[in-house]
């Protein structure tokens, strides 16, 4: 990947939105490629809607602004849909990554996705089977890193290990990583 890629994040607060965007921006820099990753909240309470921006590139990253023209929007919390606008200014032949089970073609059809992709995979269950909660960051990461090109697998799962082995215990980091690599094997698309 040489050129920028912009990442807009949604979700509710407590989803770990935010950890997810600074995570894949961290791991950027195990690839040896520039970075931005910052949230966009005010006084929001746990559950209200927030948005988080990532931006990844192999060369210096000169813009201090929010994505607005996003090539890939990632939607942690499916009950936001029809109440905030996701898709706008989605860059033509970009991609919006769900986390849910229903299928990628009925997402599409009610996000109103015409010029891109839709992948979707039950983010939620994949974190309460692998680590005991729903909290669907890590692996609506590993559906992200499947739809794009913008990092390696093996790269984000080594920066979890490193990043979340002193702050967790074994059986937590592990489980992260189980499921951000299970959430890349099931992701679906249409």
């Amino acid at each position: 990947m040489t050129e920028l890629c912009e990442i807009r994040w949604h979700g509710r607060g407590g989803q770990g939105v935010v950890t997810a965007a600074q995570l894949l921006a961290q791991s950027a820099l195990v690839e040896d490629k520039y970075f931005q990753s910052f949230p966009e909240f005010g006084p929001e309470r746990m559950g209200a809607p927030i948005r988080a921006f990532s931006r990844v590139c192999a060369a210096p990253i000169n813009l201090y602004c929010n994505v607005d023209n996003p090539a890939y929007v990632v939607v942690l919390d499916p009950t936001l849909i029809g109440l905030v606008n996701m898709t706008e200014g989605l860059i033509e032949g970009g991609s919006v990554i769900v986390n849910t089970s229903e299928d990628p073609a009925v997402i599409k059809e009610r996000m109103g996705v015409t010029n891109g992709k839709v992948f979707t995979v039950d983010a939620s269950g994949i974190a309460k089977s692998e680590i005991g909660r729903p909290i669907p960051n890590t692996p609506m990461l590993g559906a992200l890193l499947r739809a794009s090109s913008v990092l390696e697998l093996d790269t984000v799962a080594k920066h979890l290990r490193d990043s979340f082995g002193g702050k967790f215990s074994p059986e937590v980091v592990e489980g992260n990583v189980r499921a951000l690599t299970r959430a890349y094997e099931e992701v679906k698309s249409a």
